[in-house]
């Protein structure tokens, strides 16, 4: 018998806020984490905007002298799991540490540290690259860290499925206690990479908005003026522990973790498979292990890019999973307000998920202004909705046709 699953703490770190409260107020108020960039010198770029974090100070969670020795991606996810452990009073000791794992996933990794490291080896010569280069790039090192901090010595990996590497992550740490493989689980995921040579290729791909002008109001999922995403940075980690643990340690349980579904599209590298059909066997698979039902489910958090193809084809997928409540369930994209965290997306969603059946309040897709014959659902335009929130679904979808969905409920003993 699998043994249930149950969310205990929350942390983040986010171009909206580098708490959860902060988060979710911004969140639920509607207020954009996009602007433009001051991580470097845009001039030469047609894209000078991104939803970037702001006042975050590595040295408030990690020694100044490993704060030299690692990315940003790293960094951002230590200090997010400093706070989800903090937040669901989990003590890591002797006794439980080898119960205790991480999987923290990572979309891209250390490419700010690769741009660096690069920049040096041309100018002054290899015996200048750093010795730490390699151990600060690779895309693991944000699990890697986060065990090596908190001292987790439980199952540790690290999903690299692009913008599905959160959620990824999330559902294999979901499944890692179902199978009585831990006990508790730190998951999500963590990027940074608003660098010039993502920013570059990105904008060459004419995958980003250029509404340089109106930095707040660029992000516009399912509207039909929509342009393209805007690239973010930080940190989503929830805690996840088996029922049984969490009510002997008499934890606060904040939702149920109750289904997990993947896919893969086989089709092309960005674009999405035509209608969505891989996004809707991924939602299938989900509500399937959830054993719940499409009309059951209250809110869907969209994986909503503010792209022509993902936004036109989740909605189909949406349809064609939910049928006729498809046009009855709440649906909303904060990445309107946090700009695209890539591979760390699927974890500040998934705390957007749980505030959502906490609070019983949906978060809206803010810049909703137009809307598109091929978009209809109902996407919470521009103000956020009191409603009786019982499952919640995160959908993410990565470039390569990777597809993942986890779906939450509102804890009953």
């Amino acid at each position: 018998m699998k043994n249930r699953v149950v969310v205990t703490g929350l942390g983040v770190i986010s171009p909206v806020g580098n708490n959860v409260d902060t988060f979710w107020e911004s969140l639920i108020t509607g207020k954009s984490g996009v602007g433009l960039i001051t991580a470097f010198d845009t001039t030469d770029y047609p894209v000078k905007i991104a939803a970037e974090v702001k006042d975050f100070n590595p040295a408030d969670y990690m020694d100044k002298k490993e704060v030299k020795r690692t990315d940003r991606f790293v960094q951002l996810a230590i200090a997010a799991a400093t706070l989800a452990v903090k937040n669901s009073g989990l003590e890591i000791t002797d006794e439980n540490r080898n119960r205790v794992g991480v999987y923290i996933g990572s979309g891209i990794g250390g490419l700010g540290t690769l741009e660096e490291q690069h920049r040096i080896l041309l100018e002054k010569g290899p015996r200048r690259v750093s010795p730490f280069f390699i151990p600060m790039m690779i895309g693991n090192m944000a699990s890697g860290q986060v065990s090596i901090v908190l001292g987790a010595k439980g199952p540790n990996s690290t999903a690299v499925t692009a913008c599905a590497s959160a959620t990824h992550s999330i559902g294999d740490a979901f499944h890692a206690i179902q199978m009585g493989k831990a006990d508790a689980m730190i998951a999500g995921g963590a990027e940074s990479t608003i660098v010039p040579l993502a920013v570059a290729g990105f904008s060459n791909l004419k995958a980003l908005s250029t509404r340089n002008d109106e930095p707040e109001k660029a992000c516009r999922p399912f509207d039909k003026d929509r342009d393209g995403f805007i690239v973010g940075e930080g940190s989503g980690i929830i805690v996840l522990e088996s029922l049984e643990h969490a009510k002997k340690r008499g934890a606060t349980i904040l939702a149920e973790m109750v289904g997990y579904g993947m896919s893969g599209d086989a089709y092309h590298l960005t674009q999405p498979a035509p209608e969505g059909e891989g996004a809707a066997r991924a939602m299938a698979c989900a509500l399937e292990d959830a054993g719940i039902k499409p009309e059951e489910v209250s809110y869907i958090n969209a994986h909503g890019t503010s792209t022509y193809y993902n936004d036109k084809y989740e909605t189909m997928a949406i349809k064609q999973v939910f049928g006729e409540a498809a046009y009855k369930v709440a649906v909303s994209s904060t990445k309107s307000m946090t700009g695209h965290l890539l591979g760390a997306a699927g974890g500040v969603e998934a705390v957007a998920c749980v505030k959502s059946i906490q609070d019983q309040i949906i978060p809206p897709t803010i810049n909703y202004d137009t809307p598109d014959p091929e978009c209809d659902l109902d996407y919470v335009p521009n103000e956020a909705r009191k409603a009786e929130v019982k499952v919640a679904m995160s959908n993410s979808l990565g470039f390569g046709g990777h597809n993942a969905t986890i779906v939450f409920k509102k804890y009953e003993d």
